[in-house]
């Protein structure tokens, strides 16, 4: 059975789909490309996964309108090295997930739900979903907690499935984790995305669970843990996936250790060139994009790992200035560094004008369309968090913000609200004159 009718079925709805006329009065379009915006998060939130699925229909780019969901999706194809001028923008899935009590579930059947209010991509050059969380965190893993205790997205366990916090557990028995990615990256592709996660390689933030049911601390100079590594990223790979964000990808092989905040051993520079081959090979996808976080410095150095881009080299606060390094980097097709509107560690206090010239400059700063750098934005440069929290606290802890236990509520209250709808519409105004460059 095709995958997203599998999904409809498993939570109790027909495959028969229909026109949504929410989505065509609240759609922004430009030719043929389309998406929801001038809304807050909560708006889509509230619906249905087959409302969602409706409405990714009813304004999929092809124009066609289809009553029961495509059995064939390809993903958008800008060729192997797509990763290297891709607009990259990580959602918190944890963050809006279902907060039922103190427990947290669901949190990919929510980023469906929002799939609908991520510009396409553009004529030239893709955007990219960066999920924050695919794996179990070491503490707490499917609780929210209160709004200082520690429920770090940073820890993570292998060899145990995916997160609670992020699968449904209610239907896994008759869809399993995986195939609920692959449902997800379907609609994802059926919107024009591209999608990928985040991981983390810090040896002391990895547990592995062995078969005594207890957990062991990861070691990179074990065989056996390297190639469990290597083979988690190939399932999800393989499920739909095309690109992985390294947290602390700069201090791989011991580069400029002296500002690495992250815990524990990181893999050999030769160690990581081969666990990197090794994800493409065993996966059979020549286009997966590794995105390197921080990678300042020595950009052969980070070509030659096998990555595709990566982040916080240049700040878009001058448009002349992303302007220059595009040109810089013209003829490197294999790699270039990228454009940060802003990063996971980001505590808030930016405006909303800081912000919108920042995407500016990361979305028009360059002579021509394929001279490009990647950029890399967060959940909040698209759909504002509330003002007592911000990208990093939300990483870091796993707070719910319902005011009467609601799952409604909490999803409400995590946002801004009409001075978020405002910034919004003008985010999309911006995407709206890359469409067709």
């Amino acid at each position: 059975m095709e995958i997203i009718n599998k999904l409809l079925q498993v939570l109790g709805e027909t495959k028969k789909l229909k026109v949504d006329k929410w989505s065509l009065n609240h759609e922004y379009s430009t030719g043929m490309k389309k998406w929801i915006a001038k809304i807050v998060p909560a708006q889509l939130l509230v619906r249905s996964v087959k409302q969602a699925i409706e409405s990714l229909v009813t304004i999929n780019e092809s124009g066609n309108f289809y009553h029961t969901f495509p059995p064939i999706i390809e993903t958008p194809n800008y060729g192997d090295k797509w990763g290297r001028c891709a607009n990259y923008i990580e959602i918190n899935n944890r963050a809006i997930a279902e907060m039922k009590g103190n427990r947290t579930t669901n949190g990919i059947l929510s980023t469906i739900k929002i799939l609908p209010a991520i510009p396409p991509s553009p004529k030239s050059w893709a955007n990219c979903i960066i999920l924050s969380q695919i794996f179990p965190n070491i503490y707490g893993d499917g609780y929210n907690k209160g709004p200082y205790e520690e429920n770090s997205i940073y820890g993570i366990k292998l060899n145990t499935g995916y997160s609670h916090n992020i699968i449904s557990t209610e239907i896994e028995k008759k869809i399993s984790p995986s195939e609920q990615f692959t449902a997800f990256n379907h609609l994802a592709h059926i919107h024009g995305l591209k999608t990928g996660f985040r991981t983390v390689i810090s040896a002391d933030q990895i547990k592995v669970s062995n078969n005594k049911g207890g957990d062991e601390t990861f070691d990179w100079n074990k065989d056996e843990h390297v190639q469990l590594f290597i083979n988690e990223h190939v399932k999800l790979i393989k499920s739909g996936f095309e690109a992985i964000f390294i947290d602390s990808a700069k201090h791989i092989g011991g580069y400029e250790m002296e500002n690495y905040t992250g815990v524990g051993a990181l893999p050999g520079y030769e160690q990581m060139q081969y666990i990197l081959f090794e994800i493409r090979s065993r996966s059979k996808v020549s286009t997966v994009s590794f995105v390197g976080e921080k990678s300042t410095g020595d950009f052969n150095r980070y070509k030659n790992l096998g990555l595709t881009t990566g982040t916080g080299f240049i700040e878009p606060i001058n448009y002349e200035e992303v302007k220059y390094w595009s040109q810089k980097f013209k003829y490197s097709k294999e790699y270039a560094p990228g454009v940060e509107v802003s990063n996971d560690n980001d505590n808030g206090g930016r405006s909303y004008e800081d912000r919108l010239n920042r995407i500016n400059s990361s979305l028009f700063g360059y002579e021509y369309p394929s001279d490009k750098l990647a950029s890399f934005m967060q959940m909040e440069d698209i759909f504002p968090l509330r003002y007592d929290t911000n990208t990093h606290h939300l990483m870091m802890t796993n707070p719910s913000y319902s005011t009467d236990g609601s799952v409604k509520s909490h999803w409400e209250n995590l946002f801004a609200k009409d001075d978020g709808k405002m910034y919004n519409a003008k985010v999309a105004d911006l995407f709206k004159y890359v469409m067709y460059l």
